[in-house]
């Protein structure tokens, strides 16, 4: 008598579907992929989810090019992208200006690195700049779109345009905060949102106020999540309960010559990403305002000192590091660095410097992931590179942004006078 042996197929090479293979995949067969190979068809379909973003993109602005721009093309389209017509007149905008005024971000759609989310915000993000303006936001966002969080890809664009049209940044950020409002929105399960529209530092100094009165209460035997009690101590703040002269920071970069007033670019402010030049020189003369000296490398642009001795005490040079860094530097972690652990990058234990060249910030869930099997956080001391391996060996790689956008490097011809 013979035995019948099942023989099960091999599971699939995800690093050489096809588009075809891809959507066959059964349930089955992903069921047999290891975790490499799950995490390979992961980023497989994120790069044909991009790439039939782009498709229907063009789609898009065809049909509205078909029907020579007609007003009532989001009407036609709304049903089949199952979106309102607000939504589907602003997606028909949003396909017109890939086509026309960022073909590079549109390209790197289509390469399978920009989703439609992120190719809104830059459209955002230039709406309001000119032709000529906008397609060289459009080169060079597209050479620095990585592997960015939706949160950090906001701040690049946004420090890219206010370099290009420092000017109209000012102008934007002035009409912005004259729309400043509070609301309220009745929700379900007799819950309510309230929503405050407020000026950048304000809502940042609020909400680091609200997050230290709340961290002051954890511990004991304190059962509220953080969020509840975030929740708790905005309400008491609100109503007139207690937790008067307690002030919380905020923190602003600035370069000299844009708090002079020579320039208006390069103002950051810390956990929400670039503000123009004016509205950084008017926190920075409020009376309580405390200045800090940073230097900078004339090139590139990034810290290098705090303007000290060659001897720094240890909390200054942890302030040194989360000036430079600015936020938890693991890739599209957006922490701020003031509410980051300053990390050995090679242990302590292992006769690791407490020095500039091997400290970088990382947020306590990231500071703890380090230390999970399979990961490995490399650190560059010449460049302040991070590089994280996951456990699949995938690798990414960020850099602290410069305070200010690098010099340009001049070339051996004669000067133009």
């Amino acid at each position: 008598m013979f035995g019948i042996r099942s023989l099960e197929a091999p599971p699939p090479d995800c690093r050489r579907l096809t588009p075809g293979g891809f959507f066959a995949l059964s349930e089955a067969e992903i069921g047999r992929l290891s975790g490499s190979d799950a995490v390979e068809l992961v980023t497989a379909s994120r790069r044909m989810i991009c790439q039939a973003q782009a498709i229907q993109a063009r789609a898009v602005a065809q049909a509205s090019r078909a029907r020579d721009r007609a007003r009532w093309v989001a009407d036609e389209l709304a049903p089949e992208l199952r979106l309102s017509r607000e939504a589907t007149a602003t997606r028909v905008k949003l396909a017109e200006a890939l086509v026309s005024r960022m073909p590079c971000l549109l390209a790197a759609m289509v390469a399978g690195e920009l989703d439609i989310g992120k190719a809104h915000q830059a459209f955002d993000g230039v709406a309001m700049l000119s032709d000529e303006l906008a397609r060289r936001a459009d080169e060079i966002l597209a050479t620095r779109i990585g592997v960015k969080s939706p949160g950090n890809w906001r701040k690049t664009v946004t420090r890219v345009v206010a370099n290009l049209d420092p000017e109209g940044q000012r102008a934007r950020a002035e009409a912005r905060r004259r729309q400043r409002r509070v609301e309220l929105h009745h929700e379900r399960d007799a819950m309510a949102s309230l929503w405050a529209y407020l000026p950048a530092e304000i809502a940042a100094a609020v909400y680091a106020r609200v997050d230290m009165l709340a961290r002051r209460l954890r511990g004991g035997d304190e059962i509220r999540t953080m969020d509840q009690l975030r929740a708790d101590v905005l309400t008491e703040l609100l109503i007139g309960k207690g937790w008067e002269g307690l002030a919380a920071q905020v923190f602003i970069h600035m370069p000299l010559d844009t708090a002079l007033g020579f320039r208006d670019d390069g103002c950051e402010l810390v956990g929400h990403g670039p503000i123009p030049g004016a509205l950084g020189r008017r926190i920075m003369n409020q009376p309580n305002s405390v200045w800090r000296k940073v230097l900078t490398d004339p090139v590139s642009g990034t810290v290098r000192d705090l303007g000290r001795k060659r001897y720094r005490p240890p909390a200054d040079l942890a302030e040194l590091v989360r000036v430079r860094d600015r936020t938890c530097r693991a890739p599209g972690c957006n922490r701020p660095a003031q509410r980051c652990d300053v990390d050995h990058c090679t242990a302590w234990s292992e006769n690791g410097d407490t020095s500039e060249e091997n400290l970088c910030c990382l947020c306590p869930y990231h500071h703890a992931l380090k230390d999970e099997p399979g990961w490995t956080f490399e650190f560059d001391p010449s460049t302040a590179d991070l590089t994280v391996t996951t456990p699949t060996g995938r690798t990414y790689t960020t850099r602290p942004e410069p305070l200010r956008e690098p010099l340009l490097m001049f070339t051996d011809d004669p000067p133009p006078f």
